[in-house]
C-alpha cells in the first residue's frame, strides 16, 4: 500500500457485525479504499486479526467459493442504484476469486448466483497481524447507467478465528448477508461517462469420443466448435450471441433417491443462461415457474421416456437497463431437428421487462413462446402455425425499503392449438421479518391445463395454501448465537377430489456461533393418491388411486462446524410411510485438507418397508467425490455416484486448466455402468458399461 494513489485515498472503515451479533462493532475490523482511473476500479483492503499471526481457511483454490466459514473480503456494486440488483466481486487470503451477480435484492441467499464469470484482477498476501488484497475491475467487466455520479456499494468480511460475519453498512442478523437493501452512497467526483467500445469474442474448439455400449453402435468422434460473443450495446445494456454451443464441461448434477410423485428441479449451471437470469427465471413461485432454461437443448424421446440432448444452432440474448427503473430482457435461441425422434426445429423465445415502482418494488411482464419451425435446414425457414405454446405473464414483486416486508403477486396463461380452459397460474407470497419473529404465507392456485413447455410446473389443478412462522431467541450465551420455535402447515386440494395433501410441522431450531446449524420438526401429514403410485421406488406393485394416507414423521437436519477439517450434514425424515414405515438418513462427510482440496461422501439410505403384497425395498445413493486444487488455476474434480434406485454406477471425471483469464483447457471423462446387486440385494457388483465418453474443449476470451 506504499503506492502515492493509496496514501490520499478516503477509508471505509468501523466495520460492524453481523453475526453472531448485530449491535457492535467488528472484533476483526477491515479498512478499505478506493481509487479510479479511466479503464479500472480499484480496491485496496486490509484484514486485521485480533492475534497476530494465525491460519485461514478455505475449502481448496477452486474459483467461486462459498461458505459462511472460508475467510474472505467482498465488494458489491448496485450500479443502478435501483437496491434490486448487484455485480459481486471477492477474494480470500489465498489469492481466490470469486464474481456474482445478486437478484431480486437478496432478499434470501439463493439470490446470489455465482456462476456469472467475468475478467478482472486481483491478488493477495498473508503479511504478520494482517492480510491485505487489491482489486483492478475493469469498467467493461460491468454494467451500468453512463452519466450516473453514485453507485450503491457495501462491503463484507467473514473471519474464521471468531466465526464473525461483518459489513461496512450494519445488517439486521435476520436478513441475508446479501441483501442490498442497506447500502450506502459510492460518490463520483465526476459522472462517469460510457467505457467505451466493449467486445469480448470466446470461441472454443472441442473433441469428443462416444463409445455407447448400451445400443450396440460402434465408437464415434467428432470435432466440434463454436463461441459467444459478448457485446455492449450501451453501458448499461449487452448483447450475448452464441453459436452452437458446447456444454460438455458443465458439473455434472448431484443424483437424487426420488421417492416423489413429480417431478425433480435441478438449476440452471450453463453459462450462456446465467447473466441477468433473474429477467427471465424469477417470474412464478418455486414449483410453477413458466419459463426454465433447461428446458432449451433437451428433447423427450416419446418411445422411451427418456431425456436426450437437442442441439442448439444458435441463439442471442439482449438485456440490461434502458434507464434506472427500467429493465428489459430479450432471448432467441434455435434448436435443431432430430429425425430419429420425429423433432422439428424448434425456436425459443423469451420478452420480459422489469419496472421498478415506489422503493425497491417492481412489476414484471414476461411473454414466452416455442414455436416448430417446418425446415431450418433446408430452403425454407416458416414457423408452423399448428406448433406452438406460449406464455403471457404479470409478477408484481414486493420489496419494502426496510426489508421487512418480501414477496410477489402474479398471474400466468399458457396458449396452445389445443385451446383449453383454465390454462392459468396464479399466486401470491408475503414474508414479513424481524430480529424476533419471521413469518411467510404463500397461496397459489394452478389450473388443469396450464401448460407452459418452456417452464417447470410440479402440479396441476391444485389449490394451494401454505405458511411457516419462527419465534427468535437471542440468549447470553457463549455456544447458542438463536434459538426459537416454528409452525408450518401447507394445504393443497382441488375441486374434484378435496385435499390432495396436507401437512402440519411443529419445529425447533438452534444456530451456534460456530456457525453449526440444527433444526428438528414433528409432522402429521395427509397424502390421497388420485393415480397408481409405488412408493417403494422399486417398480413394485402400486397403490391403488382413491386412497389416502395419515402418517406421523420425524424430519431433522444438522449441520456442523464447517471451520473444522472434518465436518458433516445430516438429514433424516423417517417414521411413517403411506401404509408402512420408511427410515431414511442423507448427508454428506467432508474432509479439508486446505488448501489443496476436499474429499467427501455424499449418501443417501432409505429403508422402506410396506405390508405385503407391496414392495420394501433399501435404496442406496453413494456419491464420493475428490475435490483437488494443485494450484489456483489447475483444477481436477472427481465424482462417483451408485445409484441403486436405476442400477446405475456413474463416473465423472473433469481437469480444467485456467491458463489465461476466463480462458480455458477441459478434458472431461465420463462412464456408466449397470450396477447390479445380487439376489439377496446385499451388495452390487458392476456390471457391463453403457456409455463411455472423452472430452475436450478449449476456451479463450478475446477483448476487442
Amino acid at each position: 500500500m506504499n503506492e502515492p494513489d493509496w496514501a490520499v485515498a478516503e477509508v471505509a472503515s468501523q466495520f460492524m457485525q453481523y453475526f453472531p451479533f448485530d449491535s457492535s462493532q467488528a472484533r476483526a475490523q477491515t479498512a478499505v479504499r478506493m481509487t479510479y482511473d479511466d479503464h479500472f476500479i480499484y480496491l485496496f483492503a486490509i484484514m486485521y486479526n485480533t492475534k497476530g499471526p494465525r491460519k485461514y481457511i478455505t475449502p481448496s483454490l477452486r474459483r467461486d467459493f462459498r461458505g459462511e466459514a472460508n475467510d474472505s473480503f467482498v465488494v458489491s456494486f448496485d450500479t443502478y442504484m435501483d437496491n434490486t440488483n448487484a455485480f459481486q466481486f471477492g477474494i480470500n487470503p489465498f489469492g481466490v476469486q470469486r464474481e456474482g451477480l445478486i437478484s431480486n435484492g437478496g432478499s434470501n441467499s439463493d439470490d446470489l448466483s455465482l456462476n456469472w464469470d467475468n475478467k478482472w484482477f486481483s491478488e493477495a498476501r498473508i503479511l504478520d497481524s494482517v492480510w491485505v488484497c487489491e482489486f483492478a475491475i475493469p469498467f467493461k467487466s460491468i454494467r451500468y447507467k453512463s452519466g450516473l455520479s453514485q453507485w450503491n456499494v457495501n462491503f463484507y468480511r467473514i473471519d474464521s478465528h471468531h466465526a464473525e460475519r461483518s459489513t461496512w453498512t450494519p445488517i439486521p442478523r435476520v436478513y441475508p448477508l446479501v441483501t442490498l437493501a442497506f447500502l450506502r452512497k459510492l460518490n463520483w467526483d465526476v459522472p462517469l461517462h460510457s467505457p467505451g467500445q466493449n467486445v469480448s469474442l470466446i470461441p472454443y474448439t472441442a473433441y469428443r469420443a462416444t463409445k455407447d455400449y448400451d445400443s450396440g453402435l460402434p465408437s464415434k468422434s467428432e470435432f466440434t466448435g463454436g463461441g459467444d460473443a459478448k457485446i455492449a450495446v450501451s453501458s448499461a445494456m449487452n448483447l450475448d450471441l452464441t453459436v452452437n454451443p458446447d456444454f460438455s464441461q458443465v458439473e455434472v448434477d448431484q443424483q437424487v433417491t426420488n421417492l416423489d410423485r413429480f417431478e425433480i428441479f435441478f438449476p440452471e449451471r450453463r453459462q450462456f443462461f446465467l447473466e441477468n437470469a433473474d429477467l427471465f427465471a424469477n417470474f412464478g413461485s418455486e414449483g410453477a415457474f413458466p419459463f426454465f432454461s433447461r428446458r432449451i437443448g433437451v428433447a423427450r424421446d416419446t418411445a422411451t421416456g427418456q431425456n436426450i440432448q437437442n442441439t442448439i444452432y444458435a441463439g442471442a440474448r439482449l438485456s440490461g437497463k434502458i434507464n434506472n427503473n427500467l429493465r428489459v430482457g430479450l432471448m432467441t435461441m434455435q434448436a435443431g431437428k432430430d429425425v430419429s425422434i420425429g423433432l422439428p426445429s424448434t425456436n425459443y423465445s423469451v420478452l420480459s421487462f422489469q419496472q421498478k415502482v415506489f422503493a425497491r418494488s417492481n412489476i414484471g411482464l414476461i411473454f414466452i413462446n416455442k414455436q416448430a419451425v417446418s425446415d431450418s435446414l433446408g430452403g425454407e425457414f416458416t414457423f408452423s402455425p399448428k406448433q406452438y405454446n406460449r406464455v403471457l405473464g404479470v409478477d408484481y414483486n414486493l420489496l419494502s425499503r426496510d426489508n421487512r416486508w418480501t414477496g410477489k403477486f402474479y398471474y400466468h396463461q399458457s396458449f396452445d392449438e389445443a385451446k383449453e380452459d383454465s390454462t392459468f397460474s396464479a399466486g401470491s407470497l408475503i414474508r414479513y421479518a424481524t430480529n424476533w419473529f419471521e413469518s411467510e404465507w404463500m397461496a397459489r392456485s394452478i389450473g388443469a391445463h396450464f401448460n407452459p413447455e418452456v417452464g417447470f410446473v410440479r402440479r396441476t389443478d391444485i389449490r394451494q395454501l401454505a405458511s411457516t412462522s419462527w419465534i427468535n431467541y437471542y440468549p447470553d450465551s457463549r455456544h447458542v448465537q438463536s434459538h426459537g420455535p416454528g409452525f408450518d402447515f401447507d394445504l393443497i386440494g382441488n375441486e374434484k377430489f378435496g385435499f390432495l395433501d396436507w401437512d402440519v410441522n411443529l419445529m425447533y431450531r438452534v444456530r451456534f456461533k460456530n456457525t453449526a446449524f440444527m433444526n428438528i420438526r414433528l409432522r402429521k401429514e395427509y397424502t390421497y393418491l388420485f393415480n397408481p403410485f409405488d412408493p417403494s421406488g422399486s417398480g413394485g406393485l402400486e397403490l391403488p388411486a382413491g386412497t389416502s394416507y395419515n402418517p406421523y414423521v420425524f424430519i431433522a437436519n444438522f449441520t456442523s462446524d464447517a471451520r473444522k477439517k472434518v465436518y458433516t450434514e445430516l438429514n433424516t425424515r423417517s417414521g411413517q410411510y403411506y401404509n408402512g414405515y420408511r427410515m431414511n438418513l442423507t448427508g454428506r462427510i467432508s474432509y479439508r485438507f486446505q488448501p489443496l482440496g476436499v474429499i467427501s461422501m455424499d449418501f443417501s439410505y432409505n429403508g422402506i418397508r410396506l405390508p405385503k403384497p407391496y414392495n420394501s425395498s433399501d435404496l442406496f445413493l453413494i456419491g464420493p467425490r475428490v475435490d483437488l486444487t494443485f494450484s489456483r488455476n489447475v483444477f481436477w474434480t472427481t465424482f462417483v455416484q451408485y445409484n441403486s434406485q436405476i442400477q446405475n454406477l456413474n463416473i465423472n471425471s473433469r481437469l480444467q486448466w485456467r491458463f489465461a483469464p476466463v480462458s480455458d483447457l477441459f478434458i472431461v471423462y465420463t462412464d456408466n455402468y449397470f450396477a447390479e446387486t445380487n439376489i439377496h440385494g446385499d451388495f452390487f457388483y458392476i456390471g457391463q458399461p453403457k456409455l463411455r465418453s472423452i472430452t475436450l474443449k478449449l476456451t479463450y476470451w478475446f477483448n476487442l
